[in-house]
């Protein structure tokens, strides 16, 4: 990975993609920004119009729709396409054909020459960034994807409401799955440097364990609700993708919950999931192992069951 410039490959110019690219071009994340997408004309028409509104941004980048040529001197590749879910389809044919989809991606990607980072944010996140890994030959270190970053910002959100307190100041975590069996633990979740739990008990019903719960839930089951009324979410994710690439830039050893390989961590092996990790220049360096109750362990384990015996259920 060079050191000296800031390029992204961003594979997929729908929402999510597109998302990403207008936060990093408000943001000044990269000098360079390239699309690229299986329909060309669109990715060309994304590029122009990126580029229109480079004059009332403070970023000088450059931005065009490109080539997987174009990967071999990229910092990271993000991917952001997929196929959508046909009507009486099984989650397991839909995760098969997206298999079938990131070789085409993943294959041309590398023979560029590329030996930087990848970012996944395909749904279903997970288990899309362990067939990158497996497709790519990478370290695990340089593949990576979203994981619960979104679901955690969510999570700090609602707590900050709730606590009446600014959600920079709430350290809480969203972990396994990106998906129905994810959980909050909330024997690590603290407002400042005390922990909810305690500020319950402190609180004289003011505060309740039931009412966190309900929030946990509310984070859950959010994206359900932005797709049933606008039919996708892309915004928020967009901006998570855009700050996990400012940690990576900027070397921060920042912790994000990002979908990342288990190597013995919390008992588990070869699994990606959504954990606690710190991430820099050189992608994941270490999976933080935070103290988890027993509960919540189990919770934990189980979410990475669901992930394996879907992962078992392909064909690689």
């Amino acid at each position: 990975m060079t050191q000296d410039k800031r390029k992204v490959v961003v594979i997929g110019t729908g929402f999510v993609g597109m998302s990403y690219a207008y936060a990093m071009l408000n943001r000044n994340v990269c000098d360079e920004l390239v699309l690229i997408d299986i329909d060309k004309k669109r990715a060309i028409g994304e590029a122009m119009d990126l580029n229109h509104g480079l004059a009332f941004s403070s970023a000088n980048m450059r931005i065009y729709a490109g080539e997987y040529s174009d990967c071999g001197d990229a910092d990271i590749v993000a991917i952001c396409a997929g196929v959508s879910q046909k009507a009486g389809e099984t989650r397991t044919d839909l995760l098969q054909r997206n298999a079938e989809v990131f070789k085409s991606i993943v294959t041309p990607v590398i023979e560029s020459g590329f030996d930087g980072i990848f970012l996944i944010a395909t749904n279903p996140v997970d288990i899309m960034t362990r067939i990158t890994c497996k497709l790519s030959g990478f370290d695990s270190s340089r593949v990576f994807g979203t994981g619960t970053t979104l679901d955690t910002a969510r999570l700090r959100y609602l707590l900050g409401d709730y606590f009446s307190i600014d959600p920079r100041n709430v350290h809480a975590y969203v972990m396994g799955e990106h998906g129905d069996s994810e959980f909050v633990p909330w024997s690590q979740a603290m407002v400042t440097t005390k922990p909810v739990l305690e500020i319950c008990e402190e609180s004289r019903g003011k505060y309740t364990r039931e009412e966190m719960e309900a929030l946990s839930v509310e984070v859950r089951e959010a994206a359900y609700k932005i797709i049933e009324a606008k039919r996708a979410t892309y915004y928020g994710i967009g901006m998570a993708m855009t700050r996990i690439t400012q940690a990576v830039f900027g070397n921060e050893n920042s912790v994000l919950t990002v979908s990342a390989k288990l190597n013995g961590e919390y008992g588990q092996k070869d699994v990606y999931i959504g954990v606690p990790a710190v991430v820099n220049r050189n992608g994941i360096r270490d999976v933080v192992r935070l103290p988890l109750s027993k509960a919540e362990l189990n919770k934990f384990s189980d979410s990475c069951d669901k992930l394996q015996n879907l992962y078992n259920e392909l064909k690689l």
